[in-house]
């Protein structure tokens, strides 16, 4: 365990710890995204299992009525899951009961909004009840998450912070220093769900992201095919995947065959099995 590992959350060690995975096979780890009651609540219970043994961290997108971050797709599936009855309290309470526990530790994705409305005094112990490793919130900026980093952490929550390819050099050290658990490297500006992924300058972007970060760095917003993917090594830790297995999903294709051939073309990343202090 680093220096820098010590000082965290439980669940920001655990969440590392599965980014980083066997220091002998290096790899890049595949974060899976998955909205909350989607298609429905019961095939969503169904799923997560099956993504969770396919992938080293999962994503529970919390559905809300204005995901300002999220395209077409996420969109989508928040309207269906929203229209299936899906709450936050029904999210901790099915994934209390969930047994066994999924083998990948889960991070909550959520806007600020619905956290607030549930309530902050209660989100710690639903959270951990709920076997949740880490929070992250798109529209809680670095300067605001003091109050919920300060009553998360006490849970052993971690709290994730988020970069884009515009942060400043500044504050992008500072965000690199804050997060726990991985800092979440968006690839693109715009919403998740587009093409852009592979746009010219993302190496240089990622490798100043993950040079600020204490933590792993994961790449994620419209990756999408295992070239994609392939094209992150040595400049990430790992990749994140949500409007894709969307998709997928909606398609009626097997999500853990699809997963599996996203990573059919990495290669070992030489940073992967270094320790960060």
């Amino acid at each position: 365990m680093s220096t820098r590992d010590a000082a965290m959350p439980a669940g920001g060690v655990r969440l590392a710890e599965a980014i980083r995975g066997d220091a002998q096979a290096p790899r890049l780890a595949l974060a899976a995204f998955l909205a909350a009651g989607f298609p429905d609540r019961e095939r969503f219970l169904g799923l997560l299992p099956v993504v969770a043994a396919a992938a080293d961290v999962v994503e529970v997108g919390v559905p809300f009525s204005d995901p300002m971050a999220d395209g077409t797709t996420i969109q989508r599936a928040s309207r269906a899951a929203l229209a299936a009855g899906t709450t936050l309290r029904w999210i901790f309470e099915a994934l209390a009961a969930l047994a066994p526990r999924p083998p990948a530790p889960l991070v909550l994705m959520s806007y600020l909004n619905p956290l607030l409305a549930f309530g902050l005094e209660r989100l710690p112990r639903a959270a951990l009840a709920a076997d949740i490793s880490g929070v992250i919130v798109p529209d809680l900026p670095l300067e605001e998450s003091v109050a919920l980093r300060s009553i998360l952490a006490p849970a052993g929550i971690a709290l994730i912070g988020m970069v884009t390819p515009v942060t400043p050099p500044e504050r992008l050290q500072q965000i690199g220093a804050a997060s726990q658990g991985f800092t979440y490297a968006v690839t693109m500006t715009g919403t998740t769900g587009g093409l852009a992924a592979a746009r010219d300058g993302l190496a240089s972007y990622l490798d100043r992201a993950r040079a600020a970060s204490a933590v792993p760095l994961l790449a994620g917003f419209g990756i999408r095919d295992a070239e994609q993917v392939a094209a992150l090594t040595g400049h990430a830790d790992g990749f994140i995947v949500g409007s894709a297995l969307i998709e997928a999903i909606e398609g009626g294709r097997d999500p853990a065959a699809f997963l599996a051939a996203l990573r059919a073309r990495t290669a070992p990343s030489p940073g992967n099995s270094e320790e960060r202090t």
